[in-house]
């Protein structure tokens, strides 16, 4: 490398040295702000550390929050509105009677945070991880956001969630027949066989009205396969069980709800 190379390096060097330290000191300046006041409105915290603070009540209007890692933090009552979280973390987080109108929580981790009484209206949730949620209500997802919700939470065996999802999938659209039929499976998974055929019958309805023949297929040898299990003599060796049941249909029921 020539002097005049490793002049312009050097220059290069120093000038990014220049630039980066009043970028952050200003950062650390507003991490400092909104731990001594609470009141940080539009200020840079992209990737601030903020686990475990105490943020009731904080202004966070409009402050660049992106890939903050907010998990555990208590942030009840606070103005996030227009706030970007954009892959922001705010597992645990309790976020209730939290102001988000307009924030940008796209691939934001909300798992297990408590969100009750919190507004979302306008805000941006694709791709944000809500399992385990607390208080999920229907304005913050659409019908297929909760129906999403919902298998995500039958996958691994939490039934009792994905009916509540499941649950909030009808509210919103009373014809989604395959959360009826998906919440038919979850009921009869934790032992409400009467719940099971009163929501996969109703979907099997709904399929055939839509002219879904896969759809009514699936509902109709669910259905069949629940009265096997219940007609089945009792004490046999050869009584069938859930799991045989469930295999014996999983090709066409778990592949069409999936």
């Amino acid at each position: 490398m020539n002097s005049r190379s490793r002049s312009l390096s050097a220059a290069a060097l120093v000038a990014l040295c220049c630039w980066a330290a009043p970028a952050r000191a200003e950062k650390l300046a507003h991490v400092q702000q909104l731990l001594s006041s609470k009141s940080c409105e539009g200020c840079d915290l992209m990737n601030a550390g903020l686990v475990f603070t105490d943020l009731s009540g904080a202004n966070l209007k409009g402050a660049d929050l992106r890939r903050a890692n907010l998990s555990q933090t208590d942030l009840t009552g606070a103005d996030l509105s227009g706030a970007n979280l954009a892959g922001a973390s705010l597992h645990g987080a309790n976020l209730t009677g939290a102001n988000l109108t307009g924030a940008n929580l796209t691939g934001a981790d909300l798992r297990q945070a408590y969100l009750m009484e919190a507004v979302f209206t306008d805000a941006n949730l694709s791709s944000a991880f809500l399992e385990g949620a607390i208080g999920l209500t229907g304005n913050i997802g659409d019908a297929d956001a909760f129906y999403r919700w919902a298998l995500d939470s039958a996958r691994i065996g939490n039934y009792s969630e994905a009916i509540e999802n499941f649950n909030q999938t009808v509210r919103i659209n009373p014809n989604y027949a395959k959360a009826y039929l998906g919440r038919g499976v979850a009921r009869y998974k934790i032992g409400d066989r009467d719940g099971a055929m009163l929501d996969t019958n109703y979907a099997a309805y709904l399929f055939e009205r839509n002219g879904d023949a896969q759809g009514y297929q699936a509902s109709k040898e669910f259905i069949a396969g629940i009265e096997m299990i219940e007609n089945a003599p009792k004490g046999g060796k050869g009584k069938p069980n859930f799991l045989d049941f469930i295999g014996s249909v999983s090709g066409l029921l778990l592949r069409f709800l999936f």
